[in-house]
């Protein structure tokens, strides 16, 4: 199964937290507090984010943070790049890869195509859609939406 960790999913929902007022600079425990987490683990996510550019960090009395841009700008691939680096289904994924088969493997160009495929359904949904209630399925088209992509034939 694939999933992205606890960290990464615990960032989203501070990030939606700071999105709804996405001027306004909260505390990390006022984060903690409205995304319903523990402060320890508000503070664990605080920092990449920080660091990849998407939240600005203020100190002081009245320190915390906001979001460095708004809310339409920060995309699902920006979050879990800066949570776990870049996406990268399998080892091969990545362009430096230390695969010891990579050059006689006939499966290398279909994960990188995938790769590209999830990245590319990530870097579609911004911050301020994940604010949005999620679409009613089609219950007439199957309750599910299907991705269209053609494989690499070896």
């Amino acid at each position: 199964m694939l999933r992205v960790t606890r960290l990464t999913d615990y960032a989203t929902v501070v990030l939606t937290v700071l999105a709804v007022e996405p001027d306004r600079v909260l505390s990390a425990a006022e984060l903690a507090e409205r995304a319903g987490l523990e402060p320890p683990t508000v503070s664990k996510v605080l920092r990449p984010l920080a660091q990849a550019g998407l939240l600005e960090a203020f100190r002081g009395a009245h320190g915390g943070y906001r979001l460095s841009r708004p809310p339409e700008d920060i995309s699902l691939i920006a979050i879990v790049e800066a949570m776990e680096g870049p996406l990268a289904m399998t080892e091969c994924s990545l362009d430096d890869t230390s695969c010891g088969i990579a050059s006689q493997c006939g499966a290398r160009a279909n994960w990188r195509r995938i790769n590209d495929i999830v990245a590319d359904a990530l870097r579609g949904v911004s911050l301020a859609q994940m604010l949005d209630a999620p679409p009613h399925p089609d219950p007439e088209a199957g309750g599910t939406r299907r991705i269209p992509a053609r494989l690499a034939t070896v």
